[in-house]
């Protein structure tokens, strides 16, 4: 399967910078995966396209400002330090760029509202990561000064600074577990009324935990769709959530699921425990592309994403490679916005 087999044709202007003006009123396309129709909708009306038992699938995790600006010690000059997994209360896996000079040793400064954070690269790593150490001046924990002085980690295709506003819209309003350097973006157009509406229309709702690492921004380099792989990412699914999924698959109820970082779980979950769940916590390297048997998702919400990109190859896989594609088209002609901060798709 070739993966230029997954590309489209997408105008720059469509790739959305900000978020909609106000949470939940983004649009949405519905697509029919039997029949391949397309229907225009709002995610405020979301709920005429779901029925009473369906269980709604969240990822509860929650962005942390992961990205890091500073300069070198000694001699200065501009350092950028993204962090990509936390290893102990002081040690992280992070990418520092520019990369060149940050060897074993050497050192970061990071200011920012008059608090200082310090960090030493400790062990040079494959694909230009490192092991940093960081400490503070002052007392208390250094993930809560990294959480007071880091930067919203916007997604590369995002051409602007982070603001305070991204703090709130880069975030779901059901995040609950800190952990993730990029959001489950699917999940960012879900408002407290909005699901109170679901709720009351008899569709249930848990969630479970995907921290999203940097490999969701990973381009696909092969020309094989097979020869690509995914980067390892940890789930977690609590007792009440794996009781309410089973329950769901028991009762042959729709699992819709909101997201590919909850599909993937759920679906690495699912071929784990043999067809049910497991409440605990587990890594996958899951790569869903077209041919996958999907074995508990009903339906799935999601956003528009980049040509040729794992993500499009896991929507693909759901909802049929050429209906999709035709839908995206569709999508490009009505103006839809694309990405993280675009507009919404249904897939049923």
């Amino acid at each position: 399967m070739k993966v230029a087999d997954f590309s489209f044709d997408l105008p720059a202007e469509l790739i959305a910078q900000f978020p909609p003006d106000e949470r939940g009123s983004s649009r949405l396309l519905v697509l029919d995966r039997q029949t391949g129709g397309v229907v225009h909708s709002s995610i405020r009306d979301i709920g005429q396209f779901l029925k009473a038992g369906d269980l709604l699938l969240l990822n509860d995790t929650k962005v942390f400002p992961a990205r890091l600006l500073g300069e070198r010690e000694p001699g200065g000059g501009a350092v950028e330090v993204m962090l990509v997994s936390r290893l102990d209360d002081e040690r992280w896996e992070a990418l520092v760029h520019p990369g060149q000079r940050m060897k074993p040793g050497r050192r970061v400064r990071c200011e920012r509202g008059g608090r200082m954070l310090h960090g030493e690269v400790l062990e040079q790593r494959f694909f230009g990561r490192r092991v940093m150490r960081f400490w503070a001046d002052e007392p208390g924990p250094v993930i809560e000064l990294i959480e007071a002085i880091g930067h919203v980690p916007l997604p590369p295709y995002i051409k602007r600074p982070d603001l305070d506003i991204d703090r709130d819209r880069y975030q779901t309003v059901f995040a609950r577990e800190s952990g993730s350097i990029a959001a489950p973006t699917a999940g960012l157009h879900f408002t407290d009324a909005i699901l109170e509406s679901l709720e009351q229309a008899g569709v249930e709702r848990t969630a479970i935990t995907l921290h999203v690492g940097y490999g969701t921004f990973k381009p696909v380099r092969e020309t094989e769709v097979e020869a690509h792989t995914v980067d390892p990412e940890r789930y977690a699914i609590s007792a009440d959530a794996a009781a309410r999924i089973n329950r769901a698959i028991d009762e042959r109820r729709r699992i819709v699921a909101v997201g590919t970082t909850t599909t993937r779980a759920i679906e690495a979950a699912v071929a784990r425990g043999g067809g049910h769940v497991e409440a605990g916590s587990a890594d996958t390297s899951l790569f869903i592309f077209p041919g996958h048997r999907f074995r508990a998702v009903g339906a799935l919400v999601t956003n528009f994403h980049l040509p040729a990109s794992s993500l499009l190859m896991l929507v693909s896989a759901f909802g049929g490679r050429d209906a999709v594609l035709d839908a995206y088209r569709q999508a490009v002609r009505e103006r839809y916005r694309f990405y993280s901060y675009g507009d919404a798709m249904l897939i049923v």
